[in-house]
């Protein structure tokens, strides 16, 4: 870049050339194409089953949407304080010196890389719906997914944002036409919600179902944060930064809370409860014997455009470790069209070997658990820069501060104990790969420090 960017050592830029040609469109569109996937064509039945009340129901969509605003106030002033590209790490770094930047880092590009192997089995999976393909053909064919998101990347960021902007859209305009459809086109329902009376006469059983409805709920919600992976490639970080991260949460909110007043309005509280897959539910009261189709087809284009997305910010993960010599300077290169070229390949290389060998169940569980544990790093990164380094320039200083980001990282808190007890042999796993994290970083340290001698 040519440019010294605010609140930055210029030192640590090295001469990598990014291209800066974002803005808020790409930003609203990655961090929409890098949250809105299959979760909310599933969730809803199994929030409808923990809760059994429409009202309960709609309430904790939407403190759901309101809590991901909270964050997006919080990632606003990181990403304009330190627009640098790789999202959290930058601020961990910053925050808890070096280690701690790359345990954050290596955690982020850990689960972002395990999404990308899960996402691809996935697709493959319910392409198997259109194409009629054997089971044994999924995970080669997953490969084979993974390969071509890679070729097509090595393309440049121009190619890359312009096919997720497009994505996107197509994203959206789908949802909207689901939503539509279950509005004016579904039979008029006459019963009334049932309730669970045991919940509503025992307060803790309350709690507890909330609890876990968010839990669910906000697993939907993960990925909102995208466009601060790409700080230093945005014309105008200090604009644009805030407006894609709260357009992005506002459209995903509406998105979401529209297609759950649909569904309820077309399917009674009692079969959304037993529905896994309510969406489809909904779909076949409204379209018969194309639903199928439809659904699918739903599925496929979610699927394509956070695919997209985690190939545009996870190798960005691992290029502001390289730069920052943390991982090999070869990481850090960059192509004439503005693509981490090596961090891609390796980012590549690391998702197919896992979708090789893990199970779709096992990689998403993980990857659900690292990511609540980077949040609960990165939420807690702005009262640590506060304190440390109050003369740093804030383009956007976060409102309500030290209450609202105090709510956040409090609450990926809460989610990562919630995380931490339910589920003990992820939480190993997770656990297993975070702590490699020391041995890997001595290693790093000593092989660039031997490669630069």
């Amino acid at each position: 870049m040519e440019t010294e960017q605010p609140g930055v050592d210029s030192s640590s830029l090295g001469k990598e050339r990014l291209l800066r040609i974002l803005g808020v469109t790409f930003g609203v569109a990655v961090g929409i194409g890098g949250t809105i996937g299959i979760g909310i064509l599933r969730i809803p039945g199994t929030v409808a089953a923990q809760l059994g009340h429409a009202g309960l129901i709609m309430g904790v969509w939407i403190v759901s949407g309101l809590y991901a605003f909270a964050g997006a106030n919080t990632y606003a002033e990181l990403g304009t304080m330190l627009p640098l590209d790789g999202g959290p790490y930058v601020y961990a770094r910053r925050a808890y010196g070096e280690f701690g930047g790359f345990l954050v880092g290596w955690s982020d590009w850990l689960l972002r890389t395990s999404s990308m192997a899960y996402l691809a089995v996935a697709l493959t999976e319910y392409a198997t719906g259109v194409f009629s393909y054997s089971p044994a053909v999924i995970t080669p064919a997953a490969i084979a997914v993974l390969i071509s998101f890679t070729a097509f990347h090595w393309l440049g960021l121009r190619v890359g944002s312009r096919a997720q902007e497009i994505m996107s859209l197509f994203k959206v305009l789908a949802f909207f036409v689901i939503i539509v459809a279950c509005f004016f086109f579904s039979p008029q329902l006459t019963a009334v919600s049932s309730v669970k009376p045991s919940l509503f006469s025992d307060p803790k059983l309350l709690f507890v179902a909330i609890a876990l409805s968010m839990q669910n709920i906000l697993g939907t919600y993960a990925g909102w944060h995208a466009p601060v992976y790409f700080s230093e490639e945005n014309i105008d970080p200090a604009k644009s930064i805030p407006r894609s991260l709260f357009t992005g949460v506002a459209l995903v909110t509406a998105i979401y809370v529209l297609i759950n007043l649909g569904i309820l309005h077309a399917l009674p509280i009692s079969k959304l409860a037993a529905s896994k897959l309510a969406a489809a539910d909904a779909a076949q009261i409204i379209f018969g014997g194309y639903s199928s189709q439809i659904v699918t087809s739903i599925m496929l284009v979610s699927l394509l455009g956070i695919i997209n997305a985690a190939f545009l910010f996870t190798p960005r993960v691992m290029f502001a470790l390289s730069r920052d010599g943390l991982f090999f300077r070869s990481g850090a290169m960059v192509n004439t069209g503005g693509t981490p070229t090596m961090a891609l390949l390796i980012t590549a290389v690391a998702a197919i070997i896992l979708a090789s060998v893990g199970s779709f169940d096992k990689l998403f569980a993980f990857t659900a658990l690292l990511t609540v544990l980077v949040d609960v790093a990165a939420f807690g990164t702005i009262f640590v820069l506060r304190w440390k380094e109050p003369e740093l320039a804030r383009p956007f200083r976060a409102r309500g501060y030290p209450v609202l980001p105090a709510i956040v990282f409090v609450g990926a808190g809460l989610l990562l104990i919630a995380f931490l007890v339910s589920s003990l042999e992820n939480s190993l796993y997770a656990a297993i790969g975070t702590a490699v994290s020391y041995p890997v970083y001595l290693l790093v340290k000593r092989l660039v420090k031997s490669v630069a001698v």
